[in-house]
């Protein structure tokens, strides 16, 4: 029984010898293995979520249904990156677009298109919202119907582009009142201005 007992308490030792041993081989591998080596999961994954998230956050997307005419995308765009991002320009398939804001023009609030673009600021969000800052969609070409997905891409000042999905909804408030002239078909066209740059 004595010698049975010592033949059992060796050899899980003699097996984690050979464990360590394997691994202290497979640590010290050449340059060339590590080459022809596949990536380890871990060492790939820092890239993909940056790669898959976007320039910006962005919560809530919907878009205000609309049969005709004109109508706006709004949400709450968030910036979790260390430096201000601006969106310059907006597009989707159903119309022309330009980002908006309103402005008191006259003792009044009116639509205008914004000029420099919309700026979030690093670390912060920046509502899309009726009565402030939105997303335009001019001269619709079919209706826009509630529960319709739209897509649309944002364009940033440094070139890159970012796209996202917003659900239509029905929506009565905020009827705020364009510019004098701005949204107005020009002079001898059927249709309004052209969307900014």
């Amino acid at each position: 029984m004595p010698t049975s007992l010592s033949h059992r308490l060796v050899r899980p030792a003699v097996l984690l010898t050979g464990v360590v041993l394997a691994v202290s081989v497979a640590g010290c591998g050449s340059s060339d293995d590590a080459t022809t080596a596949a990536p380890s999961p871990s060492a790939s994954a820092p890239a993909s979520p940056s790669a898959e998230a976007g320039v910006l956050g962005i919560q809530d997307p919907w878009v205000k249904a609309a049969d005709e005419g004109m109508t706006a995308a709004f949400g709450t765009l968030v910036n979790s990156s260390a430096a201000d991002v601006t969106i310059t320009g907006a597009s989707t398939t159903v119309s022309p677009m330009e980002l908006h804001e309103m402005a008191m023009k006259d003792g009044k609030m009116v639509m205008q298109a914004k000029a420099g673009g919309v700026v979030i600021k690093a670390g912060s969000e920046h509502k899309l919202e009726p009565g402030g800052d939105h997303l335009m969609l001019m001269n619709l070409a079919q209706p826009v119907r509630a529960g319709d997905e739209l897509t649309f891409t944002l364009t940033f000042a440094d070139g890159r582009t970012q796209t996202f999905t917003a659900v239509a909804k029905p929506f009565t408030g905020a009827q705020e009142s364009y510019a004098p002239g701005h949204g107005e078909p020009m002079p001898h066209t059927s249709t309004s201005h052209s969307p900014a740059p």
